[in-house]
């Protein structure tokens, strides 16, 4: 049955590289991917696959159901891109201005949309049914998939995988870690409030950019002397505005910054820091100040049992060259809330371009992939399916 997978899928290739190069000219930004999600259903419809739209927002849910019983198995990938201006110089360059795919999610789509055909065309050899999750918003927090989550997406789902195409590693890696893979992603803003005036008295103000600058500083002391050395976290100050004329000091200024962690103790302790420090740096420069802290996905954790069941399958998986174990990124998702609710496992596929020269990090105006790992995706994924839904079957049989 795999080699049926396989044969399969290289078979539909060039069908998967023309769904993500049309993709890749039509993008869409979170919560606003409306044309992307009536692709994704009209695709299902017309291969004869149930199908499920607006859920939680503007997703899409597909099913699969096996011709014989037995354990559901969810895959999924997600389809918004991101508000950047395409630099590339390809004929399938973003066609929409400030928007295109800097993120791999169009190639996350077509991965699955092609998988999804070729395990229906299969069903009369399934044991058990795949559920296919289609994504919206997991650019932008709150994201797509707590909403996906409590509309139903996830019910009767025994167990969940995913990937995500990294255009840094080398096509053929599989990279995947037990436990937290991804960092939480938090935001938090600050406002001081100072006194302004005129540049030539400054002894008649309160700073507010000198008052700024001490907390960029001090900021800084919270992951070197107050968080854990063996725990990991990023404290960045991203903003700092304070617009004003030359000669004027500022009344105001406001910071925001990113916090990453994987600890939820380190979490809530960085968001109690950072106010503690904000409080005392305004209160010994007679200023006032307003904190919000926003807290973003939690860590991606993945599952021991899962995830040891998936680098057994990937190490046979046509096209794989290496199997490795990752470290942890400080990149965020939120694929972590269905590792909340289900068992799973999250993992990186290579897809660095042959040319490295061209192997711009994510979020890049000129990031790109390397598009024969869609295809192992396809493979692993489908793999890990297929094998999934035979050991649950036999063991079945065994008891």
């Amino acid at each position: 049955m795999l080699h049926n997978l396989y044969d399969t899928l290289d078979n539909k290739y060039t069908e998967m590289v023309n769904i993500r190069r049309y993709l890749h000219q039509h993008p869409e930004v979170s919560f606003k991917e409306y044309k992307t999600a009536e692709y994704i259903a009209n695709f299902y419809k017309n291969i004869g696959v149930e199908v499920r739209t607006n859920v939680g927002g503007n997703g899409v849910v597909a099913k699969i159901h096996g011709d014989k019983s037995g354990p559901t198995v969810a895959l999924r990938a997600d389809f918004d891109a991101l508000p950047i201006q395409d630099e590339k110089d390809v004929p399938y360059k973003s066609t929409v201005p400030g928007v295109m795919h800097a993120c791999g999610h169009d190639g996350h789509t077509a991965t699955l949309l092609v998988l999804a055909k070729t395990l229906h065309e299969m069903k009369d050899q399934l044991a058990g049914n795949v559920v296919l999750i289609h994504q919206h918003a997991e650019e932008f927090a709150p994201g797509g998939a707590i909403a996906m989550i409590e509309d139903g997406c996830l019910e009767g789902v025994d167990v969940i995988f995913g990937t995500h195409l990294w255009a840094t590693t080398p096509t053929g890696a599989i990279e995947y870690r037990v436990g937290p893979i991804m960092a939480a992603a938090d935001r938090f803003e600050i406002k001081v409030q100072g006194s302004g005036g005129h540049g030539a008295h400054p002894h008649t103000t309160k700073d507010a950019i000198v008052i700024g600058s001490q907390l960029v500083m001090n900021l800084q002391q919270i992951v070197s002397r107050r968080v854990d050395p063996i725990e990991s976290a990023v404290v960045t100050l991203g903003s700092f505005v304070a617009e004003n004329p030359f000669n004027v000091i500022a009344d105001s200024a406001k910071l925001e910054g990113t916090v990453r962690t994987f600890s939820e103790d380190v979490r809530s302790q960085i968001e109690v820091e950072i106010e503690r420090i904000v409080k005392g740096t305004c209160i010994a420069s007679d200023s006032s100040y307003t904190y919000a802290y926003h807290r973003g996905y939690p860590a991606v954790v993945n599952h021991k049992e899962q995830t040891d069941f998936l680098v057994e399958v990937a190490e046979n998986v046509p096209g794989v060259v290496h199997v490795n174990e990752t470290a942890p990124q400080m990149g965020g998702e939120d694929f972590a809330y269905y590792l909340q609710h289900v068992p799973g496992s999250f993992f990186f596929t290579g897809a660095m371009p042959v040319d490295e020269a061209n192997a711009y990090p994510h979020h890049h105006p000129k990031f790109d992939i390397d598009e024969k790992a869609m295809l192992i995706a396809a493979k692993t994924l489908g793999a890990a399916t297929l094998n999934y839904l035979s050991i649950e079957k036999s063991e079945e049989a065994t008891v």
